[in-house]
């Protein structure tokens, strides 16, 4: 249930019958940059999502033709002091709807993912991008950094001295560039729309076992969370669980038997 007096206007929710759920921004007057009234919608978008039994896989996307997101709204960030930033916990909450999301997100980048935006295709599992779009953090520009997981996701993806040059530099990048340094999945041709790309993939992932996916999702997190030992441990463990399940039972039954899965998710 929707909190009492709460209207989600920012942030657009729908479900699909295939079992995928989409989730836009919708401030295009503001380039969805992220006001707190956005933050807080997407946040409770999340947690529901993260709860309907009916959702196997989410895509993140812009309303429209707008760009994916220019970052935080300067024009609140410009109110934000240290205390009131810890007192709030500002972004903590929309990082851990992420963070505790079981389910695949994937980014939809059309035009151009800066600052909070960039974190937070990085927050999703995959992300597709537009030939066009660009990334970046400009945060140095404006006196701050990234506040959102953006130097430790970038880092661990791209290693120390790449992520410093966007970091110290605010220089933006292409997604052909990420693409090359395996951050972005794929770049979509000019003749392809990213978002249509995006619910490609999410059908794909949802038409397999729920429990399987999370079970999946959740060792390769483990991998870039802690050692490789304990990340195979985790592993280990995960796979050896996947033997109760149902599906796995009856996955392994339909490729004997030569017919397609008819999976329960459980």
């Amino acid at each position: 249930m929707e909190p009492e007096g709460f209207k989600p206007a920012n942030v657009i929710s729908s479900i699909r019958e295939v079992g995928v759920a989409v989730l836009q921004l919708n401030r295009p007057h503001k380039r969805n940059a992220l006001s707190q009234d956005s933050i807080n919608e997407l946040t409770w978008a999340l947690q529901q999502l993260n709860r309907d039994h009916a959702v196997r896989a989410v895509v993140l996307s812009s309303v429209g033709e707008s760009p994916f997101c220019a970052g935080a709204d300067l024009n609140e960030l410009a109110k934000i002091t240290t205390a009131s930033a810890y007192q709030t916990g500002w972004l903590k909450d929309l990082e851990l709807a992420f963070s505790t999301f079981r389910k695949p997100v994937i980014a939809a980048v059309r035009g151009f993912a800066f600052g909070g935006g960039f974190e937070m295709a990085l927050m999703c599992d995959m992300i597709l991008a537009s030939a066009d779009a660009r990334f970046g953090f400009p945060e140095i520009k404006l006196g701050t950094i990234p506040g959102a997981g953006g130097t430790q996701r970038l880092t661990k993806a791209l290693g120390k001295h790449k992520a410093m040059e966007l970091v110290l530099t605010g220089s933006p990048t292409t997604a052909a560039e990420l693409e090359r340094f395996g951050i972005v999945n794929r770049v979509c041709s000019a003749e392809e729309d990213v978002v249509v790309e995006a619910l490609k993939l999410a059908e794909t992932v949802a038409a397999f076992s729920v429990p399987v996916i999370g079970l999946a999702k959740q060792a390769v997190q483990a991998a870039e969370a802690t050692t490789l030992n304990a990340g195979l441990e985790i592993e280990r463990s995960l796979y050896y669980g996947s033997f109760s399940l149902v599906d796995c039972q009856e996955g392994i039954a339909a490729f004997l038997q030569k017919r397609p899965p008819n999976f329960q998710h459980r």
